[in-house]
């Protein structure tokens, strides 16, 4: 098992400390709050923000997040830190990365170092602090982020300093992507040559959260375009047609997820090579491709058919 060994003495404590005195209960909560940072659940709430309520602050919000999902997986395998469980056999694995494959399947889990749940829900949930007011909407964003990276030593796939490490990157990098876009008019050229510099991890990366990142950058640049170009839909703020949108995404994600891995056998696709890694980079490509730039050209029509009675 290829990796490195390396934490404070005081993390591998905390850890048994936790799992030692949990009740059924208490890991059932800290597995719903875990949900709050993976990919899915974020896709909803980027979802939601683009196609509802501001696709402005979608693509600024999308972007940064973006950068954050090739960084992380970059350093991971730079690190290469094995997660807790891979170190102490009296850590257990309370919920795995991907619950299809061997919890020892480092291609699979990924390594430890930093988070990405802590490194995307920051990024995210930091994002919408900044634009949204509200105080107890704030509050309810910093208690997310703190509790889905709690979550995540808690169930024994990452070290504190792994949580620590991934708020640092997921704040930092959607601030610097937020500047940035505010200053750089060529918005393309922009998009490109972040492009460009996330796929160096081609060489060095072997893991599916890197190429998973890779394939949706892409997806959502060349849907971006796509949509700018040929659609340019209108947000909506009326209840019905945001809860059809945002169903229709998620639906639309499912089953598109499920008909591009048709063409492979389930070995091919769980394997460590780079022919899966590009697959499953393709994959991601198209599927998010689809539900960011030709998915909303359903809007205008299915918005007629909805308020066709409206005055």
């Amino acid at each position: 098992m290829d990796g490195n060994t390396f934490y404070f003495d005081w993390e591998i404590t905390l850890i048994k400390l936790i799992q030692q005195h949990m009740s059924p209960v208490g890991e059932a909560l800290l597995s719903f709050f875990s949900l709050f940072g993976e990919e899915l659940f974020l896709i909803i709430v980027f979802g939601f923000m683009y196609w509802c309520i501001s696709k402005r602050h979608a693509k600024i919000m999308g972007t940064g997040l973006l950068l954050v999902l090739i960084a992380n997986p970059m350093i991971k395998n730079v690190a290469l830190r094995k997660r807790p469980y891979f170190v102490d056999p009296d850590i257990k694995c309370l919920k795995p990365v991907n619950s299809k494959a061997d919890i020892y399947d480092v291609s699979a889990q990924g390594y430890s170092f930093p988070s990405a749940h802590a490194a995307d829900s920051s990024a995210v949930y930091m994002y919408l602090l900044r634009i949204v007011k509200h105080p107890l909407f704030r509050f309810a964003m910093v208690a997310i982020t703190v509790l889905v990276g709690i979550s995540r030593f808690s169930i024994g796939v990452h070290y504190p300093t792994d949580i620590l490490v991934g708020w640092a990157l997921g704040i930092s990098g959607m601030a610097v992507m937020t500047y940035l876009q505010s200053r750089i008019k060529n918005t393309n050229l922009f998009r490109l040559i972040l492009f460009l510099l996330s796929m160096t991890g081609i060489f060095f990366c072997r893991t599916d959260d890197y190429f998973t990142g890779l394939g949706m950058m892409g997806g959502f640049f060349l849907g971006a375009l796509f949509e700018e170009r040929y659609v340019s839909f209108s947000e909506t703020k009326r209840p019905l047609s945001c809860f059809i949108r945002t169903a229709g995404g998620i639906a639309s994600y499912m089953v598109l997820n499920t008909l591009l891995k048709l063409p492979f056998s389930t070995d091919f696709l769980s394997s460590d090579t780079l022919p899966a890694f590009l697959v499953r980079s393709a994959r991601y490509l198209i599927i998010v491709f689809f539900l960011f730039g030709v998915y909303p050209m359903l809007f205008a029509p299915l918005d007629k058919m909805l308020y066709r009675n409206d005055s």
